[in-house]
């Protein structure tokens, strides 16, 4: 049983990136499961539409249709110098369409690069039961445009600002986040919690730290030796306070959102692994006016060299 459950942990404990745009990184060793030194490289992609407005938390007529749609798309690359430590350093590529009385807008171009350390602090594998736990730690580079952010510019619409539109914070950033896998037969769970610790950027604005966190359980339809598929509900969420503009609180930026939706795993003889998601929202909180999302698509590849 031993060399089977070493094999289903590629993907098992795979690491969604579930939550806004300039929040998430995609820490693509946790979806690699028990490997050794070594090379991998990927993509992981969130579609995300907004469509729906409120106004302190309660959904009101969306008057002047307004709209944007966000497509993250990061591109990592990283090393495992053991089967307890490795480095990924990822690359945002964003695009964003936004419209509001039939005025259309986009935006595009890199976000900000991360580069991070992860670290299997325990593991324990059984005949019946596994059990790893991770940690991740790192730093966030402002190499986004923050153009948007310029105090002189209007938002462009009410629930439309420059921070829905920036494609990066201006800020050099800290992460820290854990995360762990726990399976028996052909069950498993899995959790992750993600922290950003913000610093002041660009045209003196600080974006509020902020929470993101997944997890749910999952089965395994397809457990062989080399190859895997395995479905699973993922309830996960992002919180954070308000933003602040020369150290005054901007009262549409502060969101508290939980979503549940299905994810689909696999893994394909331990160099390639991948997923796919989709997060419906089963709570907004939100202060002052704001575009909320309706929906969000993820997909992810990872290939181990």
């Amino acid at each position: 049983m031993k060399p089977i459950v070493a094999s289903v942990l590629t993907i098992a404990a795979a690491h969604t990136a579930s939550a806004c745009d300039l929040c998430s990184v995609y820490a693509a060793s946790e979806a690699q499961g028990r490997v050794g030194p070594g090379i991998f490289a990927g993509i992981a992609e969130q579609f995300t539409r907004f469509n729906t407005f409120q106004v302190d938390g309660h959904r009101v007529p969306n008057e002047g249709n307004q709209s944007l749609n966000s497509l993250s798309s990061q591109v990592f690359i990283g090393y495992n110098f053991n089967k307890w430590a490795g480095i990924q350093f990822n690359l945002p590529i964003l695009y964003r369409e936004y419209g509001y009385q039939g005025i259309q807008g986009t935006s595009s171009g890199i976000g900000d690069a991360s580069l991070i350390g992860n670290f299997r602090i325990y593991e324990k594998l059984g005949e019946n039961f596994t059990f790893t736990w991770k940690v991740l730690g790192g730093v966030k580079f402002p190499t986004g445009s923050t153009s948007h952010l310029n105090s002189a510019e209007e938002d462009f619409a009410p629930g439309i600002g420059g921070h829905d539109l920036t494609l990066g914070t201006g800020s050099v950033d800290g992460l820290v986040g854990t995360s762990f896998f726990a399976g028996s037969g052909r069950g498993f769970l899995t959790g992750s919690v993600q922290y950003s610790i913000r610093t002041k950027g660009d045209y003196d604005y600080q974006f509020a730290n902020d929470w993101i966190w997944s997890g749910g359980p999952g089965v395994y339809l397809f457990l062989a030796q080399k190859h895997t598929l395995s479905l699973q509900l993922l309830v996960s969420g992002e919180s954070k306070r308000m933003d602040t503009l020369a150290g005054d609180s901007i009262d549409d930026t502060a969101i508290t959102a939980v979503y549940a939706g299905p994810q689909i795993n696999f893994s394909w003889s331990r160099k390639l692994s991948g997923q796919f998601g989709i997060d419906v929202p089963i709570s907004l909180a939100t202060t002052g006016q704001q575009l909320v999302p309706d929906y969000r698509v993820r997909t992810a590849i990872n290939w181990r060299f």
